[in-house]
């Protein structure tokens, strides 16, 4: 603000330079000199009009921008800014607020900087952090009990993707032997997950009622569940293009093959890519697969890296979204017919039915590890009765 000569208020904390201005007299006499303030102050010294700035305003400024942050880099330029907006950026309510797409983290810039920050914000309450540093310790770094204890903590807060990971484990028995599979644990947790809107629980709830595991077999009620999944995918899909563009594609209504790479290198020579069968085909709509979870594509990124092959004798999940390796031999479940895949989940088997193995799934004569199966792994499912039956 101005005072009516067009002076500005003084700062306490901002010295302004003065200048002197002398004042004649009609006559050319020197009347005398006054000091006036500059309207354009300049900054003195090594302060200036940030640092005036209070700590719980800059502390609401960047939980906004971590909250709104679309790739981790958007986040991670202010730290290199100034030593203050370093400090404050590492503020708990601001790394509690930060989004899903800041833990975007590529496998292969993976270090102990960024676990260490994901570790910040995980302390500071952030369930996203939480679920996508417990994936990586569980499955990738292979530290089992801290892993599953930050998916724990994400599930207390009603965090959908974290309970039907846990769900899956359950299933499973993952990070133990086949006698630790709750299977009744597993379909709680699932439905608690479907409650919460997740779409994969939806339709692992849907298979396992109908096909009696771990819950009383309901047939009606799996195959209600399993069209719910797809109506919901649909509507998903509908709304967030219809919020990108204000008009619809006529390519989703029709019959749009493309071609869908083996995720495992060793099986994309056996099965090269073939025209993909796309989501929800089975009632005439084109709707592309959606996006995985950041902490799904890093164990993509990371398992990739090893050449596809997790560890000696184990597997990864078939299914090109999830990224889920084995953590023990025949931990997963083969396709029945083929045995050239394996899914970590009747979800995950149902969206790579339909996305790609519809296509070169070959019924051969008799298929078996060649480590044999030990009795350790979990049974065969048939490919064709499990996924067909989901339309």
């Amino acid at each position: 603000m101005r005072t009516r000569r067009g002076l500005c208020y003084s700062r306490d904390d901002v010295c302004l330079e003065k200048m002197v201005v002398k004042i004649r007299g009609s006559a050319g006499i020197n009347m005398g000199c006054r000091k006036r303030r500059r309207l354009s102050p300049e900054i003195s010294g090594k302060r200036d009009f940030f640092d005036a700035l209070p700590d719980d305003l800059v502390i609401s400024v960047l939980s906004k921008l971590s909250s709104t942050a679309r790739c981790p880099s958007d986040f991670a330029n202010v730290l290199v800014i100034c030593k203050r907006l370093n400090s404050l950026a590492l503020h708990p309510l601001v790394l509690s607020k930060a989004s899903p797409n800041m833990f975007a983290i590529k496998a292969g810039s993976w270090s102990e900087s960024a676990q260490r920050f994901l570790k910040n914000c995980a302390d500071a309450g952030n369930v996203e952090a939480c679920y996508t540093l417990g994936m990586i310790l569980f499955y990738c770094l292979e530290n089992r009990g801290s892993g599953a204890s930050l998916m724990a903590k994400a599930a207390i807060s009603s965090h959908a993707p974290a309970l039907y990971s846990l769900a899956v484990i359950q299933f499973n028995g993952s990070g133990g032997s086949k006698n630790d599979k709750d299977l009744r644990v597993g379909v709680a947790l699932c439905a608690r997950a479907a409650f919460l809107g997740h779409i994969d629980a939806l339709r692992e709830l849907g298979h396992c009622l109908q096909d009696g595991y771990g819950v009383q077999q309901n047939v009606l009620e799996g195959r209600r569940f399993l069209v719910q999944a797809n109506a919901r995918e649909l509507a998903a899909v509908l709304s967030s293009a219809a919020a990108a563009s204000n008009k619809f594609t006529r390519s989703w209504l029709t019959w749009s093959p493309h071609p869908v790479p083996h995720p495992n290198a060793n099986l994309s020579q056996r099965h090269p890519a073939v025209p993909g069968c796309p989501l929800l085909s089975d009632f005439g709509c084109n709707v592309p697969a959606p996006e995985a979870h950041p902490a799904s594509k890093f164990l993509a990124e990371w398992f990739s890296a090893q050449g596809g092959v997790p560890g000696p004798g184990l597997r990864l999940c078939s299914h090109v979204g999830c990224g889920r390796p084995e953590t023990r031999k025949h931990e997963f479940r083969r396709c029945s017919v083929c045995g050239a895949v394996n899914y970590c989940s009747r979800a995950c088997q149902a969206l790579d039915w339909k996305l790609r193995h519809k296509a070169e799934c070959a019924p051969v004569e008799r298929w078996l590890n060649v480590e044999g199966d030990g009795g350790d792994g979990n049974e065969a499912v048939n490919g064709n009765d499990d996924v067909i039956g989901e339309s």
